[in-house]
């Protein structure tokens, strides 16, 4: 690199400019949707349904799935309103 160049300043090409804006975007979308709640977490509560379903009678509705997430803690909790059980 000579003198010239550092103190003009050298263009850079249009594929290392383009490949950085990408790398921005894609950075920015991850932590944009890491922010709100994960993709998996429909399909946990389906699974979870459809399991504890084979020992209990329970509704969807009965089972709640939240995420939360607390500085550098991620907290998943997970509510399941189980029947009453009946005297035999």
């Amino acid at each position: 690199m000579s003198l010239l160049s550092f103190l003009l300043g050298e263009k850079k090409k249009t594929a290392s400019v383009a490949k950085e804006r990408l790398q921005i975007i894609l950075a920015h979308e991850r932590s944009g949707r890491s922010a709100g709640q994960p993709d998996y977490l429909p399909a946990l509560q389906r699974e979870l349904v459809a399991v504890i379903s084979k020992y209990v009678k329970i509704n969807a509705d009965d089972l709640k799935v939240h995420f939360e997430r607390q500085d550098d803690l991620e907290v998943l909790e997970v509510k399941i309103e189980l029947p009453e059980a009946t005297a035999k």
